[in-house]
């Protein structure tokens, strides 16, 4: 277990390191080191938050997964109303903290797995009707997504629905109860994006990139030029050309093009190997937690920084259509950085109490005097 986080925590501050250095050098041109120095602001509170999460015994956090869940929807459902959330660019995500800008989606993506893990741990004998394994977790869900599809927030929608589907199952939900409302779910996604101009241009620019590449499917065009300019192994550092304002998005959900000009191919396999050694290590730390709680929990942590790396990566290479996600512990975005460190630290947490058993919830009998040396009586 030791070395499974060893190998986590390297892997993290790679991408971290990188992340830093070609954040400087996409963006020195247009604002100097302002992005880099905000990052850096919430890298240190990212940090501070994983090392917090990293000695928290997180099997409390079964206890605590109601209130956080609760937390979460006010969270989402406050972004909502005008004058509380920030609107920008047509859509109200943010939460304006002064200086920074807070974004609950980010919140909703550790809360909703929180929530689910606890449940698949508590319910793990009913996991496998439809009641219990379907109806209460997707009702929860549902009433999750449909405030960040309201914001709207069509990419962060379908993240957190494949993770809590897949998380579902590996609870023990059947498939037959999962697969027929998922399949519904993703046609009812289609419509909604079928009826949504924007999201519409951006399939058909998608589908037909060498029409589009002048108006709806620019950004993903130079983004593809420039992954293309870069070669085996780039331009060099801060040599790069199409950040200089061919790709608006260069430092967020673009920037991984931007490594691929400046560093090569060599460079953005790495960062693909990266997050590949991430996944490993993430699921080989729940497969060893002595607890179905962690499991879940590890689990369902470990599926949401590989697929949001997945999706972010197959936008940029032309091989899905724009989804809006950052690259997790590259892009810019503070709410982004703190929590993706947050559930890392999470993971180490769980490989730190891997062996330990789950902790009981007191009952009415729990508070009768334990007979003396009692072997069975153990502080939590």
């Amino acid at each position: 277990m030791k070395g499974a986080t060893t190998i986590l925590v390297t892997a993290v501050a790679g991408l971290l390191a990188l992340g830093l250095v070609m954040l400087y050098s996409a963006s020195m041109a247009q604002t100097g080191a302002r992005y880099l120095t905000m990052q850096m602001a919430w890298g240190g509170i990212g940090l501070a938050a994983c090392m917090g999460a990293t000695v928290f015994d997180y099997r409390w956090l079964q206890r605590l997964a109601l209130p956080i869940t609760a937390l979460t929807l006010l969270l989402l459902l406050l972004v909502l109303i005008p004058g509380i959330g920030v609107m920008k660019n047509g859509a109200r995500r943010w939460f304006d903290l002064g200086p920074m800008h807070f974004q609950p989606s980010e919140l909703a993506k550790i809360g909703i797995i929180i929530g689910l893990a606890a449940y698949g741990a508590h319910f793990r004998d009913k996991m496998h009707t439809l009641k219990y394994g379907l109806l209460i977790p997707g009702g929860i869900m549902a009433l999750a997504l449909g405030m960040i599809f309201s914001e709207p927030d069509f990419g962060t929608t379908l993240l957190i629905a494949a993770v809590g589907g897949m998380l579902l199952l590996v609870a023990g939900a059947n498939w037959k109860f999962v697969i027929p409302p998922a399949i519904a779910g993703m046609g009812m996604f289609a419509v909604a994006v079928f009826h949504d101009p924007v999201r519409m241009k951006r399939i058909t620019a998608f589908l037909h990139p060498e029409e589009h590449r002048g108006d709806t499917g620019y950004q993903a065009y130079q983004a593809m030029l420039a992954l293309g300019n870069g070669g085996t192994t780039g331009l060099g550092l801060g040599n790069g050309r199409q950040k200089l304002g061919f790709v608006p998005e260069h430092h967020t959900d673009f920037i991984f093009s931007i490594i691929g000009e400046e560093l090569g191919v060599v460079a953005t396999l790495g960062v693909v190997a990266a997050f590949m050694v991430l996944v490993v290590c993430g699921l080989y730390i729940a497969w060893k937690c002595g607890n179905r709680f962690g499991q879940l929990l590890g689990v369902g942590i470990t599926f949401l920084i590989g697929l949001q790396a997945f999706i972010n990566i197959g936008v940029v290479t032309s091989a899905l259509p724009n989804k809006g996600l950052p690259l997790p512990f590259i892009s810019y975005g503070g709410s982004s950085l703190v929590f993706m460190l947050t559930a890392v630290g999470l993971l180490l947490s769980i490989a730190n109490y891997a062996t330990e058993p789950e902790l009981a919830t007191p009952t009415v009998d729990d508070v009768e005097e334990p007979e003396a040396g009692n072997p069975f009586i153990e502080a939590p």
